[in-house]
């Protein structure tokens, strides 16, 4: 008979926890047809834009072409956002991989 000891079931369960806690992110295929970085306005100014909507950043990065933002909003829900580096126009939002908002006529 195994005998499984009860601290490793506690840290086999607290893992298990974390990761499906974990929101799952779209992957980030987006096209911002933004031209060059010289243009882009600076991640600070997104930052305050972000902060602006309620929202607790935990990492902006760039991804492509576009600023990708992760963050939670003010209900606490796991998000990514895709913005425009030249005009920090929100152009795409995930929750958990699924869209929940697009920019009219954006189609990137």
């Amino acid at each position: 008979m195994i005998r499984i000891s009860q601290k490793y079931l506690v840290a086999v369960a607290g893992i298990g926890a974390l990761m499906l806690s974990q929101p799952a992110y779209a992957d980030g295929d987006v096209k911002c047809n933004a031209g060059p970085a010289k243009n882009w306005k600076p991640v600070s100014k997104l930052k305050k834009q972000a902060w602006m909507e309620g929202w607790e950043l935990l990492k902006v990065q760039i991804e492509g072409d576009c600023y990708e933002v992760y963050a939670r909003t003010e209900s606490g829900q796991a998000i990514e956002a895709f913005f425009h580096p030249v005009t920090l126009k929100k152009l795409v939002v995930y929750r958990r991989g699924t869209e929940i908002y697009r920019a009219p006529g954006f189609g990137g």
